[in-house]
């Protein structure tokens, strides 16, 4: 027991430094000149898999403070101030700071939390199939856990936009309000695919070969389950 708590904390470590490191470096970041295209959510993914959804709700965290950190005193892009409290206060005034925050974290510790039940339920799925069934399935289960985090990004922060940042967003873009939803839908259908393919593939990989070593967090209760159907299973 100790030894699995002694590796969590070692994994979550690795973890939240690749994310500084992703994070301040040109790794983790692509600037385009609307928003930034990031791969970052690629260790909070794998640590929502391997550390389960609290941990990885922690560097959801952790990703959403490195987004504040940069868009504020390293912003590159025109809707730096979406992602920055200070910058908002200085557009919006007071309502700005709870905005941006809202948009800047919220979305982030869910790309930590829903990839882990995306992958249970293939998990589920796999249940008393083949072993040529059950493989496929985890491969299956490791793309489309790395969609959803990626997609729970795009969506939740460019839908967080549309909502509460409307009227500045448009100013920023020097665009009309009626063509803010356009512009979104334009990042979502490029930025988001794009990254969403990435992710997927970047965690079939890695979970691939990580799970070799480390299996995919299993909370008490369901390895009680677990336990349960395959010694079913077995007689």
């Amino acid at each position: 027991m100790k030894n699995e708590k002694l590796y969590a904390t070692v994994l979550l470590a690795l973890f939240t430094a690749i994310i500084f490191i992703m994070a301040f470096t040109p790794l983790g970041y692509i600037p385009l000149v609307v928003i930034n295209a990031t791969i970052i959510h690629i260790p909070v993914i794998l640590g929502s898999l391997f550390l389960g959804p609290k941990k990885g709700a922690f560097l959801g965290f952790i990703f959403g403070l490195t987004s504040f950190l940069n868009n504020t005193f390293r912003s590159t892009s025109l809707s730096a101030f979406v992602f920055s409290p200070v910058l908002a206060y200085g557009i919006v005034g007071w309502t700005g700071i709870l905005k941006s925050l809202a948009i800047c974290f919220i979305p982030r510790i869910l790309v930590g939390i829903f990839p882990y039940y995306v992958f249970r339920l293939f998990d589920r799925i796999s249940d008393g199939r083949t072993k040529g069934a059950r493989t496929a399935l985890r491969t299956a289960g490791f793309f489309a856990a790395g969609l959803a985090g990626a997609f729970t990004n795009t969506l939740f922060v460019m839908s967080g936009i549309y909502v509460l940042y409307k009227t500045p967003y448009a100013a920023a873009l020097k665009i009309s309000e009626d063509a803010v939803l356009g512009a979104i839908w334009g990042i979502v259908s490029f930025n988001g695919i794009l990254e969403a393919l990435v992710a997927g593939i970047l965690i079939t990989g890695i979970g691939t070969v990580l799970v070799r070593f480390r299996p995919v967090y299993v909370s008490s209760a369901a390895g009680k389950q677990a336990k349960a159907a395959e010694a079913g299973t077995a007689s």
